[in-house]
């Protein structure tokens, strides 16, 4: 998944606006026009599109943790220089709140049955000998099985 999808994805399920994800940046200390955040927001295929860094969606992701969780005392956290599906993986459970169990829930909610020890070889170090790296479509499946519980399809 790239960069983009995700914050595309992280958007729609919580049916933020331009404001309010320009807010979200703002909370992790990174400054962001609306005319970069609409460039990061199209489709590959659309001429203006730029691709979102890894660090760019880090600091989307801790402001998303400080939106949910509120803000922790001292420094700002700095953003991750390189992300993988496994930190991206981390930062949502964080910001979300969820234990292991509300996690398994949600990738049950999008089909996908994992046990609570491949859910949490995800969350290790990568030198531990339990780490797995979190693939794609769990990533994806993950941001679905949210989608299902945070914003249910109206009927």
């Amino acid at each position: 998944m790239t960069n983009n999808d995700v914050l595309r994805r992280i958007r729609f399920i919580f049916d933020y606006n331009d404001e309010k994800m320009i807010a979200i940046f703002s909370l992790s200390g990174y400054t962001l026009t609306r005319e970069i955040l609409c460039d990061w927001l199209k489709r590959e295929e659309e001429s203006s599109y730029k691709e979102c860094t890894d660090s760019q969606l880090a600091s989307f992701l801790n402001g998303l943790i400080i939106e949910k969780r509120g803000k922790k005392e001292g420094p700002l956290p700095v953003p991750d220089r390189e992300l993988n599906n496994n930190k991206i993986f981390m930062k949502l459970k964080i910001a979300l709140n969820l234990k292991a169990e509300e996690v398994l829930e949600i990738l049950t909610l999008a089909n996908l049955t994992i046990s609570k020890h491949e859910l949490s070889a995800f969350f290790r170090k990568p030198g531990h000998k339990h780490y797995r790296d979190c693939q794609d479509q769990v990533l994806r499946r993950f941001l679905k099985g949210v989608q299902l519980k945070f914003r249910p399809i109206e009927e």
